[in-house]
């Protein structure tokens, strides 16, 4: 009976600091899936909570930022949400790879088809974009949850730099450092690496043919080896049985 009253109190304890520290927490967000490097491409995750005990969110929409527009947004479809994307005309074209790019996407809208985020419950919006911009730290993401009830938070008021958290904080991304490749990973120099050491294919197939012997040396050994386990066990009975 002790033991039942400590775990009864511990259990509302735990669920006391859920319920205190979740408010402070529970707001529409933005992370990288891995890093989001400058002049790279990433995978975010926009990750919506439901902070009603009432009511289930059923519209979320996330903005993409105007002063560095992505020329690639590519969403992963969700089940039970509708996807809408919006774009619009840019200023100034984007040059990518060699190719102008007139609009970028300005807005991804995901609603509830069939689907909701109900209490205590979050959801994760997927998307892919490119190419992050080399001349900024971080980009704002400014993000509108819709309940079924009507109601509509906006997650739009930017925070500053040493200040503290605003009520309604945007979502931001933190930008790492430039990859060595440029391209968000260092993928490009080890195939650099491959082809500077091995231009012909020679020297690729030299140590595909030293693998080859080294294996099948090995296994000589390996074979060797059983048989002579083989028979001093032979050897072993028979002495034995003398």
């Amino acid at each position: 009976m002790k033991l039942s009253r400590i775990a009864l109190a511990g259990g509302v304890a735990a669920s006391t600091v859920l319920l205190v520290a979740g408010p402070a927490a529970a707001h529409v967000s933005v992370q990288p899936v891995g890093e989001a490097a400058k002049g790279g491409y990433a995978t975010l995750n926009f990750k919506v909570p439901n902070e009603r005990d009432q009511a289930s969110t059923v519209k979320v929409e996330v903005n993409f930022p105007a002063d560095h527009p992505l020329s690639s947004v590519t969403p992963q479809a969700v089940p039970g949400w509708k996807i809408t994307i919006d774009k619009s005309k840019l200023d100034k074209p984007l040059d990518v790879h060699g190719k102008k790019i007139t609009e970028a996407v300005s807005k991804v809208t995901w609603t509830a088809d069939d689907g909701e985020i109900a209490p205590g419950y979050f959801q994760q919006f997927p998307v892919s974009v490119g190419a992050l911009p080399e001349d900024a730290d971080q980009l704002v993401f400014k993000a509108i949850q819709t309940y079924d009830n009507k109601e509509v938070v906006r997650w739009i008021e930017e925070p500053e730099a040493g200040g503290d958290e605003p009520d309604s904080p945007a979502p931001v991304l933190k930008l790492t450092a430039a990859a060595e490749d440029g391209h968000g990973g260092a993928a490009g120099d080890d195939h650099k690496a491959a082809d500077s050491d091995a231009p012909t294919g020679k020297s690729s197939t030299a140590a595909s043919s030293s693998s080859d012997t080294t294996a099948r040396t090995l296994g000589i050994i390996g074979i060797v080896i059983g048989i002579a386990g083989v028979a001093f066990g032979v050897l072993a009975g028979r002495r034995r049985s003398a």
